[in-house]
């Protein structure tokens, strides 16, 4: 697919221009949805909630708990005679909040708002009862308000909490097995709307459903010895929540499953699990670099053959509009800079030349491009002539390999030293870091922004001979710049496929996974 974007022209800035990553050039907060395949729809159209009468009545829901989709039945007594009733249901919607300027993305953290929606018309008979019978949305999980307005008027209140519920699939298979967990009926508030999915009792990472309505699918694969592995889910805000039972929120009740490993069939092929290919809600805007021009503004249009590739992807280049017959000189809009020990300004725009070319003498361009080893993320290429950027196209680097074998030493004692190579980390609070599983137990980190998107890990081999995995999953940062509300900030995202803030401006970030053995 070939993307076309026209700009209005700015002047080059070189790459001693300042940027100050906390400015507030664009305006931050919630982040509208991708349209994420398989979400429910709400449960009815927003509704007006009506006012509180002065005597409240009670609604009855049987059963009152359940999962989604199971028949229940509401009905009431008492009720205002003869009256059409509209029931109404509490629900939510739940936003990531970034912070997206054209120098960098932050990360704010997530914001619920509440809102009632139509449930269900019923009518009272003459002594004003009524009992309706009906599926139990497919919503957040957790406990939902169900009023009977009647006349503008709430008249009775009634509830009904969704239950969890989580499947696992496959239940067996040798080492490397991907499993799929999808676990459904998370709430909308904070301390429902997460799982820690803990494997051998070692935290593995966290699963969200903020995009995708309280049902959360996580991608892991199996490991250990051959045998018995315990995978455990519990409620929590980034660790688990151990004593659930004893909290404000009982329902949300640990899962537990058990994979069996058959056999260790030896190393699985190294790969890379993309999240889903979804339509970006938010412009890529980062390192566009668009200001204004001393020249005024320009029709001049550019168009790359693929707008996302690893490092060294070739690209062709078109152009039109250009100045006939003078030269162009392509560039890649890039930043130099860290977040560590950041205050006042902590990195800058930076242009790197690609090469150079001249248009035709109807100001069309033709020529090719190599992109450059560096960053990950969005970039621009831009068509620059006489010291004016005539057109920028946006270009996103996805992560890669650094090579067929990134791993130093594939055959390992434990207690042994080996690296692992990446390429293609960026510099934003969405994808300057990478979070690192031995195993399924979470050890730490790598970053890849001081070094322009090279990023060698330091690795220590362990564990009984045999196969030993290393799922590399995206992460969150939020050591710097901080902020007072950042869930899930430094941990795996095991959910990254679906439920990632990054989704909305087109980052693809996947989940990179590796594979060594250990000998005696």
């Amino acid at each position: 697919m070939t993307l076309t974007i026209k700009r209005v022209v700015g002047t080059v800035v070189a790459a001693t221009a300042l940027l100050v990553p906390a400015s507030a050039l664009a305006a931050s907060g919630p982040v509208a949805a991708p349209t994420i395949p398989g979400v429910s729809a709400l449960p009815g159209p927003l509704v007006d909630p009506g006012k509180p009468a002065a005597t409240m009545l009670t609604l009855k829901t049987t059963p009152d708990i359940a999962v989604a989709g199971t028949q229940t039945t509401i009905s009431g007594a008492g009720l205002p005679a003869d009256k059409d009733v509209t029931l109404t249901w509490s629900t939510a919607n739940v936003d990531w909040m970034l912070d997206a300027r054209p120098d960098s993305v932050d990360y704010l953290g997530r914001k619920t708002t509440k809102f009632p929606v139509l449930l269900a018309k019923a009518h009272t008979d003459a002594t004003g009862a009524f009992s309706i019978k009906l599926a139990a949305p497919h919503d957040w999980g957790g406990l939902h308000d169900i009023y009977a307005v009647v006349d503008g008027m709430q008249v009775a209140k009634g509830g009904f909490l969704i239950a969890r519920h989580a499947t696992m699939t496959p239940k067996k298979g040798p080492i490397g097995t991907p499993i799929t967990i999808t676990y459904s009926g998370l709430g909308s508030s904070l301390y429902e709307g997460s799982v820690a999915l803990n494997y051998d009792n070692k935290f593995a990472g966290q699963l969200t459903a903020n995009w995708s309505r309280g049902v959360a699918v996580a991608h892991i694969r199996a490991s250990g010895p051959v045998g018995k592995h315990v995978i455990y889910l519990d409620d929590s805000v980034t660790f688990g929540y151990m004593n659930i039972p004893q909290s404000p929120n009982p329902w949300a009740v640990s899962k537990k499953f058990i994979f069996t490993v058959t056999k260790d069939a030896g190393r699985p092929a190294s790969r890379i699990d993309w999240p889903m290919n979804v339509t970006p809600t938010m412009s890529p805007t980062t390192t566009l670099n668009a200001v204004k021009s001393t020249a005024g503004t320009t029709t001049a249009s550019a168009s790359l053959s693929v707008t996302s590739g690893q490092i060294l992807t070739k690209v062709d280049v078109s152009g039109s509009g250009l100045t006939p017959n003078a030269p162009v000189i392509l560039q890649w809009a890039t930043v130099v800079g860290n977040r560590v020990n950041c205050t006042g300004t902590c990195w800058a725009f930076s242009a790197i030349p690609l090469g150079t070319a001249t248009a035709a003498a109807d100001g069309t361009l033709k020529t090719k491009l190599t992109v450059p080893d560096g960053l990950g993320g969005w970039h621009a290429v831009q068509l620059v002539q006489g010291g004016t950027t005539m057109a920028q196209v946006p270009f996103f680097v996805k992560r890669s390999f650094a090579s067929a074998q990134p791993i130093s030493d594939l055959t390992l004692h434990a207690g042994q030293h080996f690296t692992i190579h990446l390429k293609g980390l960026g510099w934003t609070q969405l994808d300057n870091t990478i979070a690192v599983d031995y195993d399924n137990a979470y050890m730490g980190y790598g970053c890849g922004f001081n070094s322009q998107g090279d990023t060698v890990l330091d690795m220590v081999a362990s564990g009984a001979p045999g196969t030993h995995l290393i799922d590399m999953y995206p992460l969150l940062y939020t050591q710097q710049p901080s902020y007072a509300n950042t869930p899930y900030g430094m941990i795996p995202m095991l959910s990254y496929a679906s439920d990632l803030p990054g989704l909305a401006l087109g980052y693809q970030l996947p989940a990179m996974r590796l594979a060594i053995t250990v000998v005696k």
